[in-house]
């Protein structure tokens, strides 16, 4: 069972959690998570004014994704930093050259999930995963959240990102903030979830 995560992660929280979400697929017996970065659209300079050629060289080992891929793969995970509660555009590009893959009903049927990151505890990590979803559902994807049953949503002792809809971290202001402990674990619970799921329709 091949678990495909896609993500795009400037700073690399989002590369963070797509570690974890990846831990949680491996979890799962005869299931293999594969990380993929969707397609850069800011130029090398832009991405060395904003402090980021670090993070970017960090990632710079796993490979771009295709779209073919997301037609193979046996359920998807897909992470995104928020903009302005809504996907952030390098993502939005990529999901916008699969229409080739709605047109065949490849990704029909297929579970799907999401995680995000935000600046804030109220940046739009809510907004994001909801409107990221949209596609999902408009390829006929199988929408898996994150339930109750992950009790890393109850809590009340930190600030923590993770939702009924999907994991998610907060950065700060500055982007000096990782993800927490119990960030982590919901994005593991939902790698695991996911992975669980696939497992189920391709019984």
């Amino acid at each position: 069972m091949r678990i495909l995560i896609p993500f795009y992660s400037l700073y690399g929280h989002i590369y963070k959690m797509a570690g974890a979400v990846a831990e949680g697929v491996n979890e799962v017996e005869k299931c293999e998570a594969v990380l993929r970065r969707v397609p850069e659209t800011l130029s090398p300079e832009l991405i060395a004014r904003m402090g980021a050629e670090k993070a970017q060289a960090e990632m710079a080992h796993i490979p771009v994704c295709t779209v073919p891929e997301l037609a193979e793969a046996n359920g998807i995970i897909f992470g995104t930093p928020t903009r302005f509660g809504n996907m952030c555009g390098q993502m939005r590009q990529f999901l916008d050259s699969t229409g080739g893959l709605w047109v065949k009903h490849s990704l029909v049927d297929k579970p799907a999930a999401v995680f995000t990151s935000s600046g804030t505890q109220h940046g739009g990590q809510e907004s994001t995963i909801l409107t990221f979803q949209t596609t999902l559902m408009h390829h006929g994807m199988i929408i898996v959240g994150l339930p109750n049953t992950f009790e890393g949503l109850g809590i009340t002792s930190e600030v923590s990102g993770g939702s009924y809809y999907g994991a998610s971290t907060i950065a700060g202001d500055d982007n000096s903030r990782w993800p927490s402990e119990n960030e982590l674990a919901g994005a593991r619970f939902l790698g695991r979830r996911l992975a669980t799921i696939a497992k189920k329709l391709n019984v």
